[in-house]
């Protein structure tokens, strides 16, 4: 079977509109008041790609078919494989189906490890692409066949398709077994705390060097030696360097794993000659790195120590032990919760993890609307890291119809906890403790959060006192004399309130 690239100006121009809607994608996506009009664009872009690559890469059977350049001149003599046209048509079916059937089923509180596991399958992608790139060279146009005066006839791979062959290799290997980590920590199957080894980031840098060289062993000799060694030594680094990462930095984590995944996209662009590829691959692979870069200022972490793996897992035991019982606190019920908001002129709503898994973004919109009406200004604190992913508070609070208004980042409404009667704290905890400013030995200490300890009055909505946040940390605000606790299920407690609030 022969694969004819067909009709090159038609694909330039698809791919460009292509490209043009994953622009426009990202643009709409920037802001909740256009992402869906966002996710739009990027449907369309992509369904323009893959009917122009289907289009343009027709598998067909052997035979007279008169070519000028890559293009087909003639049509007349060649019939297409149907047989391997249908099994293309299968396989895109096959996905779209999972793809759909996962969509309509994955709860909002699941949306991370899923991020983290298609991040998998996009590095995963990129490896079998390299892998049959290298075992069938002359199938993707990389090389040329050498007959030798004496043995068989081979394929030579063009040296600047091996390097982008063996990046693109290193880069989805590291990607895969990267997101494979962060699934299985978001999902809770390994720890969420820092699993340090001793001399990682030189045992990093040295791997690093090592696939590096081999890349270049590669690019000089064609052994098959460096490919399988430098693609084993890439998926043992991308374990290496999130294992030791903690779980309050894993939302930068699944950012940084996303612009691996684009770059990885991109270098098998270039192997198999899909401009579309490039286009997308460079897209996200920069947009996820410039994400990632915004959220380590808004954390106080290094950009530099995300890539090179272990970034804020350096402190020991002080903080991030267990949860401290034995201090007195205060417990509240919803008819002091609803009485001190209904007495209040403003309060800051700060929503957390907590609310995602007890789903109680529509009844806490609910709660805001019956304050509203007794005449309590309302807001919302977001941290850039509330949740496990980016924005992952944002998309809830967009599903239950909040005001986009209402809707505040952490440098805008940091100053006005000190002259707000009510900071209202549902399911968040890491972004909220103050230790991340005091508390040197703690795992997350540097990191900017929310100061709800300088309201008035802090209403603190948990499940129980002997939990801790994601981070593994204890919260000093529940200690604190201005600070109400509302241990109960986030829903039920928010329904509480709305009920005592009629």
């Amino acid at each position: 079977m022969e694969h004819v690239t067909a009709g090159n100006s038609f694909a330039a121009l698809a791919y460009l509109v292509a490209g043009v809607c994953f622009i426009l994608a990202l643009r709409g996506l920037s802001s909740p008041a256009t992402s869906q009009q966002g996710n739009r664009f990027g449907m369309i872009g992509m369904a323009i790609a893959v009917v122009t690559t289907l289009v343009t890469h027709i598998p067909l059977l052997s035979g007279d078919v008169g070519l000028d350049g890559d293009r087909i001149a003639s049509v007349s003599a060649f019939s297409i494989d149907w047989i391997a046209f249908l099994e293309i048509l299968a396989a895109i079916g096959v996905g779209a189906i999972i793809g759909v059937t996962i969509a309509k089923r994955i709860a909002m509180t699941a949306m991370p490890q899923l991020v983290a596991a298609f991040h998998s399958l996009v590095g995963l992608a990129a490896v079998l692409v390299a892998v049959a790139a290298y075992l069938n060279p002359m199938a993707f146009g990389i090389a040329q066949m050498v007959i030798p005066m004496i043995g068989d006839p081979f394929a030579v791979i063009n040296p600047v398709s091996k390097v982008e062959m063996g990046l693109g290799a290193a880069i989805g290997a590291i990607t895969f077994s990267g997101s494979v980590i962060a699934f299985l920590k978001l999902n809770g199957n390994m720890s969420g705390k820092p699993i340090l080894l001793p001399g990682r980031h030189a045992i990093n840098l040295a791997v690093l060097a090592t696939i590096l060289l081999l890349v270049a062993q590669f690019a000089h000799s064609q052994d098959a030696w460096p490919f399988w060694t430098l693609l084993a030594l890439s998926f043992v680094i991308g374990f290496l360097l999130i294992v030791p990462i903690g779980g309050a930095d894993m939302p930068v984590v699944v950012s940084m794993l996303n612009s691996y995944s684009g770059w990885a996209a991109a270098a098998m662009g270039f192997t198999l000659h899909n401009t579309a590829m490039i286009i997308t691959g460079a897209l996200v692979g920069s947009s996820g790195a410039i994400l990632s870069y915004i959220m380590c200022r808004a954390m106080n972490r290094s950009f530099l120590s995300v890539i090179a793996g272990g970034f804020g897992a350096e402190a020991s035991g002080g903080a991030g032990g267990e949860a401290k019982e034995q201090r007195p606190w205060k417990r509240g019920s919803a008819d002091d919760a609803a009485f001190l908001m209904q007495q209040a002129e403003q309060v800051i709503i700060v929503p957390g993890y907590g609310m995602a898994v007890a789903q109680a973004q529509h009844v806490l919109r609910e709660m805001t609307d019956k304050l509203k009406e007794h005449g309590v200004r309302v807001k919302f604190a977001i941290h850039p890291v509330a949740g496990r992913m980016p924005g992952h508070m944002n998309v809830l609070l967009a599903e239950a119809n909040v005001p986009y208004d209402e809707v505040f980042e952490l440098e805008d409404i940091n100053s006005e906890f000190a002259q707000t009667d009510v900071a209202f704290v549902i399911g968040a905890n890491d972004v909220t403790n103050p230790a991340a400013k005091t508390d040197k030995s703690s795992p997350i200490y540097g990191m900017p959060v929310l100061d709800v300890e300088k309201a008035k009055t802090v209403l603190f909505v948990k499940r129980s006192m002997g939990g801790v946040g994601y981070a593994g940390v204890d919260n000093d605000v529940f200690y604190m004399d201005n600070t109400m606790m509302l241990l109960a299920d986030a829903k039920k407690m928010v329904e509480e309130i709305v009920k005592a609030l009629d």
